[in-house]
């Protein structure tokens, strides 16, 4: 059984227990619920950053200063240590929703401590401009071929997305950054193809756009009931949204930028959130899917 634990504490992990699967033989795929019924299995959702793009790699060592910086300068006391603490809850905690939510919370901060906040949104294209300028020479290395697509794509990826197709199952993309850049990034990756129009992003008119929303729009599309998705995510909300549906989730652990090993933190928080399987990359491809659907 998975602990129930209040998601507002999981940005403090150390103390938490949770359960340990069972690697399947060979490969570093740990199983943590079984038996799993795939047999309704009939379309697949992916996240985006994290589980398949790395080109944002490294956004929170962004965002987290930032809003720390903007606290700091009300001049409550509160030591940067504190603020860095605070601001990491919330983000985590909102981590695979909207950015705009992160935002919308940083507002809130400002506003219990006396100021004056400004718009979300103009926080997020703060924000945004601050990322730019991380990830700016990836976006541009891929444009220019300097660097190959391969290295901003969680490995194993391409392969995996090959074989689903090759299965006849509808693929959805559904991501927490905005739409426009989402399907950007998308392009340079050479992903679109495997969606078709199927990727999605945020939009300025948040409440219009989630990821359940979108697997809300998938089984409707499909006329397919519970238990027919299958989902892949970094963050815990697609986990959550999927197992809400008695989904399959599949939750990405990997270490960033590398892709190469587990990461525990990010093990953890989605095994809370419900992932059934856990996986650093995509490398073991060819035994995930034999799991899942008894193919060789």
């Amino acid at each position: 059984m998975t602990p129930e634990v209040e998601p507002q504490s999981w940005s403090d992990l150390s103390t938490i227990e949770v359960p340990a699967g069972n690697v399947l033989p060979g490969t570093r795929i740990e199983v943590i619920r079984t038996p799993l019924d795939t047999r309704g299995i009939s379309a697949v959702l992916f996240d985006f950053d994290g589980t398949l793009s790395l080109i944002r790699s490294g956004w929170m060592d962004v965002m987290v200063p930032m809003m720390v910086g903007i606290l700091a300068d009300l001049g409550t006391g509160e030591t940067r240590d504190q603020l860095t603490i605070l601001v990491r809850e919330f983000v985590y905690r909102l981590n695979g929703r909207q950015t705009i939510y992160q935002m919308i919370q940083l507002a809130e901060e400002v506003r219990a401590r006396g100021g004056t906040p400004l718009d979300p949104l103009e926080y997020k294209r703060r924000y945004h401009d601050l990322l730019w300028e991380r990830i700016k020479s990836r976006v541009e290395g891929l444009r220019s071929a300097s660097i190959p697509r391969e290295t901003m794509i969680v490995p194993g990826a391409i392969p995996l997305l090959e074989r689903l197709r090759e299965r006849g199952l509808p693929m959805y993309c559904a991501s927490g950054t905005d739409e426009t850049y989402t399907h950007a990034e998308a392009e340079l990756l050479g992903l679109t193809d495997y969606f078709d129009d199927h990727i999605y992003g945020a939009i300025d008119n948040y409440q219009d756009y989630s990821k359940r929303m979108v697997i809300e729009r998938i089984l409707t599309e499909h006329a397919i009931g519970r238990g027919a998705l299958l989902s892949f995510g970094d963050g815990f909300v697609e986990i959550e949204d999927t197992k809400a549906t008695d989904g399959i989730a599949i939750g990405v652990a990997s270490d960033e930028p590398d892709c190469e090993r587990i990461d525990e933190w990010k093990r953890k928080r989605l095994i809370l959130a419900g992932a059934d399987v856990i996986i650093p990359n995509y490398l073991d491809h060819e035994a995930l899917l034999g799991f899942l659907f008894g193919c060789p």
